[in-house]
């Protein structure tokens, strides 16, 4: 699996974002306040998405509501698991992902280790 194109990535970004499953129109409202996209352009990349199988729908009157079948964060480890299989060097690209964590996330990184190696030494 590869990557999200540009306007998959925002419409992703759209449902993702919504509290409920979303028409194609609604996303298009959320998108067009950054940018002009047309209808039937918005219409057909969700299509796409929904063929791919990264969004379900139900049809509700004349339109179908979509929402996400997995996560954001099911997708960040999906590219994770790419740049893995892909015999990167994972500890220069841990160091760059390390590179943008903040202060917290540092943190949180920290205890993470320090629980796995506690379980390790069980």
């Amino acid at each position: 699996m590869r990557g999200f194109g540009e306007l998959e990535q925002a419409i992703m970004d759209t449902v993702w974002a919504a509290e409920a499953p979303v028409t194609v129109r609604e996303v298009l409202d959320r998108l067009t306040v950054e940018r002009q996209l047309a209808y039937n352009t918005v219409h057909t990349v969700t299509e796409v998405l929904h063929r791919k199988g990264w969004l379900s729908r139900a049809k509700d009157g004349r339109a179908y509501r979509y929402e996400a079948t997995r996560s954001r964060e099911e997708y960040a480890a999906s590219l994770i698991d790419q740049v893995w299989a892909s015999g990167a060097d994972r500890t220069a690209t841990l160091v760059r992902l390390f590179d943008e964590l903040d202060e917290s996330e540092v943190a949180e990184l920290r205890a993470a280790l320090a629980a796995r190696a506690k379980e390790d030494r069980s």
